[in-house]
């Protein structure tokens, strides 16, 4: 039987005498989960954690299963407990109601050397979609030691300020207060603010078919 066969009678009646399927941890695809809400590369974690970029994506596509030296490392780059890192992914139900709200400033907060995070509805899980707030404190492309990319797509709108994005395959885009954007994230990009003061973006971001 297929992993897929297996998940799919996973909600099946049991037979008497049979053990229940139990759902394997995806630790890989939680900490793909993980790296995405916190708007990381793979060479980003592996600064943070220590553990080597290849090893990072062994362990996202589930060639190999993590050590608990490396399990520690992930928990202390990234800020996690165990729960947060081992819960296993679940799908949320169709149409069940949910709403999460976010109070001005209340968001969770995840600063960086060049952006300034605040995640919006944090505590709501399994969302389809990423949305969050950024302070661009970058003033030059020279800021980002690599390009930021993460798969699926990505709406920003510019809140306040002016920022200059650069990306893989397209010249400079200035883009000023009330502009916005849709693009493909795992292009390569980076925002640097060119107004007077920090500019603010709110973005959006989801896995698309391609992540």
């Amino acid at each position: 039987m297929t992993d897929r066969e297996a998940k799919a009678g996973a909600g099946m009646t049991v037979a008497r005498g049979q053990k229940p399927f139990v759902e394997p941890l995806r630790l890989g695809e939680r900490l793909r989960e993980i790296r995405r809400a916190q708007q990381l590369t793979l060479e980003e974690v592996s600064r943070r954690t220590g553990v080597a970029r290849s090893t990072l994506s062994k362990i996202e596509n589930d060639l190999v299963s993590p050590s608990f030296v490396v399990v520690q490392k992930l928990m202390i780059g990234l800020e996690l407990d165990m729960p947060q890192l081992l819960k296993s992914p679940r799908s949320a139900p169709c149409n069940a109601g949910r709403r999460e709200l976010t109070r001005s400033g209340q968001g969770e907060q995840h600063p960086t050397p060049t952006y300034e995070h605040e995640l919006l509805s944090a505590q709501l899980a399994q969302k389809l979609m990423t949305p969050f707030k950024t302070i661009v404190r970058a003033r030059s492309i020279e800021a980002f030691p690599d390009w930021v990319r993460h798969g699926g797509e990505e709406f920003l709108l510019v809140l306040e300020g002016a920022i200059l994005l650069y990306s893989e395959f397209y010249e400079p885009l200035q883009l000023d207060a009330g502009d916005s954007l849709y693009f493909d994230s795992d292009m390569g990009h980076a925002k640097v603010s060119i107004s007077d003061t920090d500019a603010l973006v709110l973005s959006v971001c989801a896995p698309g078919e391609r992540a």
